[in-house]
């Protein structure tokens, strides 16, 4: 009866512990940085604003520097002869022969005259439609195609052109052209440094609010520190934290971005047919950033992740090492 009673007590102490287990086990580590707070909300908002904007001023540098590029190609490809109206000059006659002149030159592949409907075509967006180029004093053209690899001499052509034709000049288009790539260049220097500036921003962002958070769980941090935790175990906690918040903010900035680029892609695809649109177009291009552009969306949402998590890394560091010195006997 007695080893009965004593089998039975160790049976009930048994399932005793076992309930006092279960709990135990299931009982999970509550994370260093808490997963949600204002603040974490906040700094994911900030990073996507940062990212958006980081990537307009990217596809804006891009789209300019494309752009750049597309001019300093069509100058080594084409020149332009213009022809005025003068007393007494056969204009068709005038064409003829200044093409023919600046074809016989090496490093011209081919010359092109500019008829009447396309002369008028040219002169719509500013005269209207309708327009009968007889009846004004209108100048005449003529394309010439330049081989890039040799190009000719303009001022040969210069001088074989004007004694025959004194109303005709040759424009090779690098005055005008030069001015737009070295504005295009500024452009381009001016939105790398706001970029820059942006970035600095957004890493500046990261330090205040990784000093936020660890304001809030300054006595755990202290007391892990105390207790023999490593550095390097208290600042990983917070360098995955804030590279998942980093990479939260930074997606959906640049997805924004995107967006944006699509919406203006499809807009100039879809009012090529405006005068508006086609002065813009040769301005800008189809403001498409291209392969490249939306390539470096993603690198700079990577970016932006892998900074803001480097950022919080340092930062824990630096504030251990300050517990350090001001408390060397703990």
């Amino acid at each position: 009866m007695t080893d009965l009673s004593a089998e039975r007590l160790e049976e009930h102490e048994l399932e005793a512990e076992a309930a006092e287990a279960r709990p135990r086990a299931q009982r999970r580590m509550a994370p260093i940085v808490p997963a949600q707070n204002i603040a974490g909300r906040a700094l994911v908002l900030v990073i996507a604003i940062m990212t958006f904007l980081s990537c307009l001023t990217f596809g804006a540098v891009t789209l300019v520097r494309d752009t750049a590029s597309v001019w300093e190609n069509q100058i080594s490809r084409e020149a332009t002869i213009q022809i005025k109206p003068a007393d007494g000059l056969d204009m068709e006659a005038a064409l003829a022969q200044a093409s023919q002149i600046a074809g016989e030159f090496p490093g011209v592949k081919s010359t092109r005259i500019i008829d009447r409907d396309a002369t008028a075509r040219l002169l719509e967006p500013w005269l209207g439609s309708g327009l009968n180029i007889d009846e004004l004093p209108v100048p005449r053209l003529i394309i010439v195609t330049i081989d890039e690899n040799n190009p000719p001499d303009f001022a040969a052509m210069r001088a074989a052109i004007t004694p025959k034709l004194p109303s005709a000049s040759l424009d090779d288009h690098r005055t005008w052209v030069d001015r737009l790539v070295a504005m295009a260049r500024t452009t381009v220097t001016i939105g790398i440094a706001v970029l820059a500036l942006m970035l600095s921003a957004t890493l500046l962002t990261v330090v205040f609010a990784t000093r936020g958070a660890m304001a809030g769980n300054g006595h755990i941090i202290e007391v892990l520190h105390f207790v023999g935790a490593e550095a390097a175990f208290i600042a990983r906690e917070f360098r995955r934290h804030f590279l998942v918040t980093g990479m939260k903010g930074a997606a959906a900035g640049g997805a924004a971005a995107v967006l944006v680029f699509i919406v203006f892609s499809w807009w100039s695809s879809r009012n090529m047919a405006t005068p508006q649109a086609d002065q813009a177009t040769a301005l800008f291009g189809n403001f498409a950033i291209g392969s490249a552009g939306y390539l470096g969306v993603v690198l700079m949402v990577l970016v932006i992740g892998a900074l803001t998590a480097a950022t919080s890394h340092a930062t824990v560091v630096a504030y251990l090492s300050d517990i350090d010195v001001r408390q060397p006997d703990a």
